[in-house]
């Protein structure tokens, strides 16, 4: 695969970019362990102290930041720079942070355990891989790297592909701020080498956040080099709209929740299953707002809807869309490419979905929404937990009862009620089934690439 900046809003390529060569690649890879040993002897104030420096340079740089990444990927400029911002916010939480989530903790009854004292303490593994998305080019990278780097770990990033410009700002961010030579380091290379970068004994973890089958692989590579593995994978996620609910609240918010990075986030509400006692009332109000939504150029501010990031995105959101139609689904709204330039598709809603279409179990990355009617909160439940995802999910009720009973019965790492899906860094991040597995942000995050060591005295 090419590392190129192809604007999706033109098709047009703006800039293409050599990958590194095995020697760079080995030599980056040495300059992180090289890191690694340096930050492990750091104290967390220093570390926060440079946390702080750059969190600075991003926010002095958000507008521009911003115009980057929509360039790159599309999505509306004002959603770009809140991005910025939002890893801003991540970076300061970890620096002030970080050390109280990784303090040491002793045990209340040494003597039940024959010694004076005990305790446990996390330290950092050393080098930790990150493979990463496109789809935020930096809040991705940042909610990983943020912890890590304040828990004392050196960070490589094997970025996608069409984000290069993001990468490559990525790869000095933090040398910027204070931070050792190699503290964070790009490694410009095809998904093909992932595989040697994480065979390196230099390399003691990695975390993916992408597609089941990249995370697959990443997983058995690491499962067979005996590394430890966090994956974000993707998400199909339910949005439940029951009798009790507000219904003109949660139609709207549905389609915020559904065109949130012109469709393409993985924690986004995409399966809208509504009592049928409502149905109708959301489905009006959901098609209207849908279909009035403004689509083009993601530098206008006007802009609700941009492209889609690349053409084969584009491509495969509207294969299941024609293989939904083509079972029988209802498009109620949307269902066409646009003429012009770009990767661009049409908010779509499809209703009228049947087992056989393949819609009902794949992820559809777009804006596109599935529309289901549910005779009761039985269905509605079986319905929410039928795909093999379970990132999070979204209910919208009135009835407490209601509430604790899908509370405890969604698959699903997250349940936000009466609200759509959004990953805060105050809480922890993360899904079930094959949606992946281990967690990011919050003190669970920062946790997952220490060493939990336990520590006896006599």
């Amino acid at each position: 695969m090419a590392i190129a900046t192809v604007n999706p809003t033109t098709g047009l390529t703006e800039l293409i970019i050599e990958p590194h060569s095995a020697e760079e690649v080995q030599e980056r890879i040495a300059e992180s362990a090289k890191a690694a040993q340096a930050l492990r002897w750091t104290t967390f104030a220093q570390r926060a102290l440079w946390m702080l420096a750059a969190a600075e340079i991003l926010e002095e740089q958000a507008e521009g930041l911003g115009e980057l990444i929509t360039v790159e990927m599309g999505k509306p400029i004002a959603q770009s720079i809140a991005e910025v911002h939002k890893c801003v916010k991540a970076m300061r939480f970890y620096a002030a942070r970080a050390e109280e989530f990784l303090t040491d903790a002793p045990l209340d009854n040494p003597s039940s355990v024959g010694a004076s004292r005990a305790w446990t303490r996390y330290e950092p593994l050393g080098t930790v891989l990150a493979v990463m998305p496109w789809n935020y080019p930096l809040w991705q990278v940042i909610r990983f790297a943020a912890p890590a780097l304040m828990a004392g770990n050196s960070g490589l990033l094997k970025h996608a592909s069409n984000v290069p410009q993001a990468a490559l700002f990525l790869d000095t961010l933090f040398e910027r701020a204070g931070f050792p030579i190699g503290s964070f380091r790009t490694l410009l290379i095809g998904g093909s080498a992932v595989a040697s970068v994480l065979a390196d004994e230099r390399v003691k973890a990695v975390t993916l956040t992408g597609s089941e089958p990249a995370g697959r692989s990443v997983a058995a590579i690491a499962a067979d080099h005996v590394k430890k593995s966090v994956l974000e994978l993707g998400g199909s996620d339910p949005f439940i709209v029951m009798p009790s609910a507000d219904v003109a609240e949660a139609a709207a918010t549905a389609v915020r929740a559904r065109i949130s990075n012109n469709g393409q986030s993985c924690i986004a509400g995409k399966r809208f299953i509504v009592h049928t006692e409502v149905y109708d009332a959301f489905a009006a109000e959901f098609v209207k707002l849908m279909s009035e939504l403004s689509v083009g150029d993601p530098l206008d501010p006007a802009t609700q809807v941009g492209p889609l990031a690349t053409l084969s995105g584009r491509d495969e959101l509207a294969e299941l869309v024609e293989d939904a139609r083509a079972l029988g689904a209802q498009v109620l709204t949307g269902g066409t490419v646009p003429e012009g330039p770009g990767f661009f598709y049409a908010p779509t809603v499809l209703a009228g979905l049947t087992e056989e279409m393949r819609i009902i179990q794949e992820e559809a990355f777009g804006p596109v929404a599935s529309l289901y009617r549910a005779h009761d909160r039985e269905d509605a439940l079986r319905i929410a937990n039928q795909t093999t995802f379970g990132l999070s999910s979204s209910v919208w009720t009135g009835d407490v009862q209601e509430e604790e009973w899908f509370l405890a019965n969604l698959d699903a790492g997250a349940v936000f009620i009466n609200g759509m899906t959004v990953s805060y860094q105050e809480l922890p991040f993360g899904g079930i089934k094959r949606s992946g597995f281990g967690r990011e942000l919050a003190a669970d995050g920062i946790r997952e690439f220490c060493n939990l060591k336990t520590v006896w005295k006599a």
